[in-house]
């Protein structure tokens, strides 16, 4: 273990890594959400976070932008990132729309099991990123240099890019967004409606089918924003980009307590700086193990997770 590269490098590390763990947290609450309405794991997120990361790309194809073009004025960067970030959620969330009314909407109505939802989930996976896939033909897709990395803040031997802190400012917008639309809004409280006891609130009015398909739609949002921060921080996607990252945010959701947005955040930014952590004090090869080996100590003490809370039972 080496304490040294640790120590010496611990605010860097720290600064890193809760970068890579606001992607995790927007990724997580996709799972998070699903699963607190309908108590499914939706395997086939990871998938609707991929798309989005071509959407954005090809957004900015259409543009006239590829990997080779220069870094473009800053005013224009702006535009451009808000074209990327439309066109990412936009592609995510219409993905998780059309999976829930093809995949999973018929066996609700047949009242079908518990493991044919996660068969079709699986299967839904399986067969988006291999169409991606083959249409790509299976090479990374380049993106362009939009963001020109330089550091803003620097204390002691610390120091935090530009990208860093847009990264984790838009993952806790977006996640208050959420919180404030699923605690304050009509539509939120007939989401923790449904959470919470789905047959009673239908016979209160509730559209079941309607509350379920906003929170793929929300979901598949939130996964399309993750998407273009992903893009913005490693510069190039491919169509198997959504499977390790979609672990991942599924053991921060589990982590913070799935079913919990604010859970979802708090595990997300955990789970990034652990593994920024244990890249430095185990290696980088076994960062992966770290982060999943301390996921599963806290299940040993606190099987709900950190927070635990139910979205039915979620208060703003």
């Amino acid at each position: 273990m080496n304490f040294d590269a640790l120590f010496s490098n611990f605010g860097e590390l720290t600064t890193q890594g809760l970068a890579q763990g606001a992607i995790y947290a927007l990724f997580a609450l996709g799972y998070t959400l699903v699963y607190g309405v309908l108590r499914l794991i939706n395997f086939a997120h990871s998938e609707v976070f991929m798309v989005g990361t071509f959407g954005a790309v090809l957004a900015w194809r259409a543009l006239g932008l590829n990997q080779d073009s220069a870094t473009p004025a800053f005013g224009m960067v702006v535009v451009y990132l808000l074209v990327g970030l439309l066109a990412a959620c936009a592609v995510s969330g219409a993905t998780a729309l059309v999976l829930e009314r093809v995949a999973y909407r018929p066996l609700r109505r047949r009242n079908a099991p518990v493991l044919a939802f996660l068969i079709t989930a699986i299967g839904a996976s399986v067969v988006l990123s291999e169409a991606v896939g083959v249409w790509t033909e299976r090479r990374p897709l380049g993106m362009p240099p939009l963001i020109r990395q330089h550091d803003v803040i620097s204390f002691a031997d610390t120091t935090i890019s530009n990208l860093e802190i847009g990264i984790v400012l838009l993952a806790l917008v977006l996640m208050l967004a959420l919180d404030v639309f699923i605690g304050k809004t009509r539509l939120g409280r007939g989401v923790r409606a449904i959470a919470q006891d789905p047959n009673t609130a239908a016979l209160m009015g509730v559209n079941k089918d309607r509350v379920i398909a906003l929170i793929f739609v929300l979901g598949g949002i939130m996964a399309g924003a993750a998407a273009i921060l992903y893009n913005l921080k490693i510069g190039s996607t491919y169509y198997f980009a959504g499977f390790d990252l979609g672990i991942k945010a599924f053991a921060a959701a589990v982590l913070g307590g799935i079913g919990n947005l604010r859970g979802a955040l708090l595990g997300g930014l955990l789970l990034g700086t652990l593994e920024g952590w244990g890249s430095a004090l185990f290696g980088t090869e076994w960062t992966p193990v770290v982060a999943f080996v301390v996921l599963i100590v806290i299940l040993l003490f606190r099987p709900t997770g950190l927070l635990g809370e139910s979205l039915g039972r979620a208060r703003a």
